[in-house]
């Protein structure tokens, strides 16, 4: 897989875990045209064909940054007409990242800026260094969030905490993004990725369904109100009783071994 991409790298670490590396160090791993192409092409093939991972860590190369947002120089002097189109390319990277049909692991290796803090966003959960700084800065440049940052950092750390965020394009600490709930957790550097790795471990060992229709409930779940979101969940529930991995994890627990799921 890592020879059809220019601008990112994938490795099989683990069984079932699938790492997504952002290969733009010279320029913060800000993205271009073509990493956003990249992205959304290997986001869209996720559960296509018989090889697919049970959870995905998405991260970038080298120690300073994770992702600085979208690559200006390329953008500079573009017609608005350019814009626009690579915009969309964008779009559907982003739409793409958060429909992903497993689970997305942020393991943040520096600095988090503009769309590259709207990826982490886009993740399931994140881990971070403890030296990274985030922001959303698109104030700053007559812009404002167009990758989903209005949506899901208001999710995130509240409405109160997102418009001071966004408002402001202020940068904030590693400390402050773990109190607002940002990022789950915060690492030396030598100990993000293993860290990572361990939870991601954990996650591809359960069942592919079962987690696809957690995942489902809880964020689909958000927008309604609690009752609605209660029959959503054992909608849920009531489509796993009939599969093979439910069967076999009753079977396993009651022989006393690990299950062998096989997403059926």
């Amino acid at each position: 897989m890592t020879a059809r991409f220019e601008t990112i790298l994938t490795d099989e670490p683990q069984p079932h875990v699938l790492r997504v590396t952002l290969n733009r160090p010279q320029a913060a791993n800000a993205f271009n045209t073509t990493m956003m192409r990249e992205l959304g092409t290997l986001w869209s093939e996720l559960g296509q064909g018989e090889n697919t991972p049970r959870c995905v860590i998405l991260t970038g190369a080298g120690e300073r940054a994770f992702c600085a947002g979208a690559d200006l120089k390329e953008r500079n002097g573009m017609t608005d007409a350019q814009w626009m189109a690579q915009h969309a390319i964008i779009e559907h990277h982003y739409q793409a990242l958060i429909a992903a049909p497993v689970p997305v692991i942020a393991a943040i290796n520096g600095h988090a800026f503009a769309g590259g803090l709207e990826m982490l966003l886009a993740c399931d959960f994140a881990y971070a260094v403890k030296s990274a700084r985030f922001a959303l800065t698109e104030v700053t440049l007559g812009l404002m969030p167009g990758a989903g940052g209005t949506q899901t950092l208001a999710r995130a750390a509240g409405e109160r905490r997102a418009k001071e965020i966004i408002l402001t394009g202020r940068p904030f600490g590693a400390e402050e993004a773990l109190r607002w709930g940002i990022v789950n957790a915060l690492y030396e550097p030598e100990a993000l990725m293993p860290a990572a790795l361990e939870t991601a471990q954990r996650i591809a060992a359960n069942a592919p369904l079962a987690l696809r229709e957690a995942r489902r409930a809880i964020h689909n779940g958000l927008a309604l109100r609690l009752e609605d979101g209660m029959r959503l969940e054992i909608e849920g529930y009531n489509t796993l009783i009939p599969t093979l991995d439910r069967r076999e994890g009753i079977l396993a627990f009651n022989e006393k071994r690990k299950p062998r799921f096989t997403g059926r």
